[in-house]
């Protein structure tokens, strides 16, 4: 038998899930992700992030003015060793719509990919392809996927790191094949939260034990730099986040985004006009000036 929560666990636990649901709904809203008669479908991997979404979404459902309908879709890549009954009971337990769709693509991935090289980009890809045409059976009008805050910004770091690109995940964009809209109803939240959620909710996690394994992969690189980052500088990741919101183009240098081509000036002031010589000063958040101390601050001084 469980002891009860002490009354400051509860606390925390529903101060995390109303955290929780207020982001979701804040980025269903600034996006319009979910409109009245839509049909989501939501892609449940067996992931704590998944289980989150699905969780969130359907509490929403049920106190949210808006009228949906939520489908539950997981696919079974046929992985050795997964166990099949896990989703098909608790979706059932929950009163959850749900389909379970049957897609040997892991055959095809140990098969085209050579060991030891990372598995994540033909994985997504053949995934990708099963749960368009998935959501065009069963008439879903939006597909929502689990990927939160941590995963936008690690994408972004991929692509500049690695892609000579600044693009990220955006919470919601329109298919490469054009026939639907996918959603990411998670973009406001933070990984750690969302993992400390899936523990309070008992939620039956399923690794995946197709890449879980491949710990020296690029993504995996920008992680963990990303979590010494918000573990020695509070705040940094936030301010981040907020960057990818705050894009200036007249102060990159993407020909083909901004005519500078054709820029004069016209003798009338411009919002985004640059200050020409004066030099930009970015003071640093307090979160990251209050850990130091004296000693670390005479070794700072005296590098």
């Amino acid at each position: 038998m469980m002891e009860p929560l002490s009354k400051k666990v509860q606390y925390n636990t529903n101060k995390l899930r109303k955290r929780l649901r207020r982001l979701v709904g804040t980025a269903i809203f600034d996006f319009n992700m979910i409109e009245p008669g839509d049909r989501v479908m939501v892609c449940l991997s067996g992931g704590k992030d998944s289980y989150a979404l699905l969780d969130i979404l359907r509490n929403l459902q049920a106190h949210a003015p808006l009228d949906f309908e939520l489908i539950a879709v997981n696919l079974d890549q046929k992985q050795p060793g997964f166990p099949e009954h896990v989703l098909p009971e608790y979706l059932t337990q929950i009163g959850m719509p749900f389909r379970i769709v049957e897609q040997d693509t892991y055959s095809v991935v140990k098969r085209v990919i050579a060991e030891g090289k990372t598995t994540c980009s033909l994985c997504s890809r053949l995934r990708r392809g099963v749960l368009y045409r998935v959501a065009t059976e069963l008439g879903a009008t939006k597909i929502a996927l689990g990927h939160h805050r941590d995963d936008i910004l690690e994408t972004f770091f991929l692509n500049m790191f690695y892609g000579g690109k600044l693009k990220a995940m955006p919470p919601k964009l329109i298919s490469d094949d054009g026939h639907h809209i996918v959603i990411r109803p998670l973009a406001y939240c933070k990984e750690k939260d969302l993992a400390t959620y899936a523990e309070i909710e008992n939620f039956p996690i399923i690794p995946c034990n197709l890449c879980g394994s491949q710990k020296n992969m690029q993504r995996q690189v920008i992680k963990e730099m990303m979590q010494q980052w918000d573990k020695k500088f509070p705040g940094r990741l936030e301010t981040m986040f907020t960057a990818l919101q705050n894009v200036q183009l007249s102060h990159l240098a993407d020909n083909a985004r901004y005519d500078f081509q054709e820029l004069k000036p016209n003798g009338t002031p411009i919002a985004d006009g640059d200050k020409a010589f004066d030099e930009e000063i970015f003071e640093p958040p307090i979160a990251e000036l209050l850990p130091l101390t004296k000693n670390n601050l005479n070794e700072i001084e005296s590098d």
